[in-house]
Parts: structure tokens; C-alpha cells; sequence
């Protein structure tokens, strides 16, 4: 059964590379004419959300995939940005292209601010830290409600806007929104991952002691891949702000960051196109199964463990035989 997975990712994959001069072209037009196919809202608001958190397994694939450090308070950026985002545009009646940016700018830093103390700690040290992180980001939330409103959450949400054009589901703005910040995501994710800074992440990964004994600064790169991370996470906590329009404390739990921590192991730490690929199938799955009720999230479990017991690098992982490609008349 390992073998039968193996051979078959190994051979996707394999087609990909040696095709994608076509394959690239096609998937970004389909991409971009799937809201004319006849798609309705409802499946549009769930292929939304499977870019959401195809941005938020991006951004924690950098931490987890690539530097190798399990982080459990990823709920936490995607929720500081969202309130961020929310709360500066309906103070202050800013553009939602105003306050994205100030939102993911304000996730990074609290990125920089956990990062620092905190990434010198590895393994489950670092797990129950940042899940320590996640609960305490959720509980000021929840009580400090002259600012957050506390449990009543933050209603009434601005729409994006472009042009003076509300952008919606209707109107197919937040996909084709949705689809530029992706997109955004995904370019720097792959442009640091092909970099020194990607390089240094994989040795971290593989050998700690070994990176910093070759003269890898292993704290700087931790902290600029997790800082990077939350920035990620704020911006896609403040697209989704806007784009539901309500977001109370219990929107950010630690289910979330579980959530998210499968997605990067389902798809394969250390890949971009699994990232895709665990979010489609994690998102959709309880929606597919809700004829199930109660008993959708035991098939949803059931195939988390039979995914670990029969491929526990992730559909996609354990592809490449380097680390990262090799220059021409490299060894």
C-alpha cells in the first residue's frame, strides 16, 4: 500500500515537472474561469475558504515543513489579523487595501515578539509555548471587550472595495481577490524556499546541531520564517474578516491551529502543491460528508490515521531525492 501511494504521487509528480510549461498555463486558466462554469455561491464560499487556508498552510509550512518546528498557536495570527484589519477600518472608515497590510504588518510583529523568546525552544517545549500563545491571544479577546467586544464579536464588517466597487461573492471579486493574495503567498513562499534563507530552513530541519555547527545562524532563521508566517496568517485573517463580515473569539480556537497543522502534514511538510492539496480535501471533506451529521468528523479522523499509517510523509511529501535543486554540473 506504501508502495502503490509512493509510485503514484512520485509519478504525478514526475508529469507536472516535465509538462508544466503546459500544465501551469491551463490550471491558471481554469483558476480563472471557474466562477464562469456555473458554479454557485455556496460551492464559491468554500472554494474561498480552501484558498484561505491554502494561505494559512502556506505560511505555517514554513515553519513546520521547512525549519522542522511544530507551532500549535497559528490560530492566533490569523486572529490578529482579522481583529486588526476589522477594527482599524471601522474606526477609522479605512479601505480594506489600507488595513490588510496594517493588519498582516501587526501579525508579524507579534510574530517577532513570540519568535524571539521562544524559538531558541524545540519540539514539544515550543508546541506547548505557542499553544500557550494561541489560548492567551483567544482569552483578551474574549475579555477585553471595550476594544474587541468581547464574546458579542465584531459585526458589520466593510466589505472590500475596489474602485468604488464592492467587491462579493456575487460579483466574483472576493474569488478573484482571494486568488491575488494566493497567489501573493505562493510566489513568496517558493521565491524563499529557492533562496539561502530556504537552504538554511531545510538544514535546520534535518540536523540543527549540524546547521549551526556549519555556521547557520539557526535563531535568525527560525525567527524570520515565523515572523514571515504571521504575516501570512494576519493577511489572510483580514481577508477573511471582510469577507464574512463577523468574527467573534470562538472563530480563532485551537481547533483552528489543528486544523491548519493537518493540512501541512495531510498534504506533505515541505511541499507547495500539498498545501493545495490537503486544503481542498480538509475543507471540502465536512462539507461533502454532512449528510453524515455528527459522524462526518469520524470519517474526517478515520482518514487522518489511515493517511499516517500508510503515508506519514503527507500525499505529496518525500518526492525529491535533494533537498533543493541543484545548479547545472552540480554533484
Amino acid at each position: 500500500m506504501k508502495e502503490k501511494l509512493s509510485n503514484l504521487s512520485n509519478r504525478i509528480n514526475a508529469f507536472i515537472e516535465s509538462n508544466k510549461k503546459i500544465v501551469y498555463p491551463v490550471l491558471a486558466i481554469l483558476i480563472l474561469g471557474l466562477p464562469y462554469v456555473g458554479s454557485s455561491q455556496y460551492i464559491l464560499r468554500i472554494i474561498i475558504m480552501i484558498g484561505v487556508y491554502s494561505m494559512l498552510s502556506l505560511s505555517l509550512g514554513l515553519v513546520t515543513g521547512y525549519a522542522g518546528q511544530v507551532s500549535l498557536g497559528h490560530a492566533a495570527f490569523y486572529a490578529i489579523g482579522a481583529y486588526v484589519s476589522a477594527l482599524v477600518s471601522i474606526s477609522f472608515n479605512l479601505n480594506f487595501f489600507i488595513t490588510a497590510p496594517i493588519a498582516a504588518f501587526i501579525a508579524g510583529i507579534c510574530g517577532l515578539l513570540l519568535g524571539l523568546p521562544t524559538l531558541r525552544l524545540s519540539g514539544t517545549y515550543l508546541a506547548i509555548t505557542t499553544l500557550g500563545f494561541c489560548e492567551v491571544v483567544r482569552m483578551v479577546l474574549l475579555n477585553w471587550e471595550s476594544v474587541t467586544r468581547g464574546p458579542l464579536g465584531i459585526s458589520r464588517i466593510p466589505k472590500p472595495s475596489f474602485l468604488g466597487i464592492e467587491l462579493t461573492i456575487s460579483n466574483f471579486g472576493l474569488y478573484y481577490l482571494m486568488v491575488a493574495f494566493l497567489a501573493l503567498t505562493t510566489l513568496a513562499v517558493v521565491a524563499i524556499v529557492r533562496s539561502k534563507m530556504g537552504r538554511a530552513l531545510m538544514a535546520i530541519r534535518e540536523d540543527e546541531l549540524a546547521a549551526t555547527m556549519m555556521g547557520v545562524k539557526t535563531t535568525y532563521y527560525k525567527v524570520a520564517a515565523f515572523v514571515i508566517s504571521a504575516f501570512f496568517s494576519g493577511l489572510a485573517g483580514a481577508f477573511y474578516a471582510h469577507m464574512i463580515r463577523f468574527i467573534d473569539p470562538n472563530t480563532f480556537t485551537f481547533d483552528t491551529s489543528i486544523m491548519i497543522l493537518s493540512i501541512v502534514i495531510l498534504g506533505g511538510m515541505g511541499t507547495i502543491g500539498g498545501m493545495f492539496l490537503g486544503s481542498a480535501l480538509l475543507v471540502s471533506f465536512p462539507e461533502v460528508l454532512r449528510f453524515l451529521q455528527e459522524y462526518r468528523f469520524v470519517v474526517y479522523g478515520a482518514v487522518l490515521v489511515v493517511m499516517m499509517r500508510y503515508r506519514p510523509q503527507g500525499i505529496l511529501g518525500g518526492q525529491k531525492k535533494t533537498p533543493y535543486k541543484l545548479p547545472k554540473g552540480g554533484g
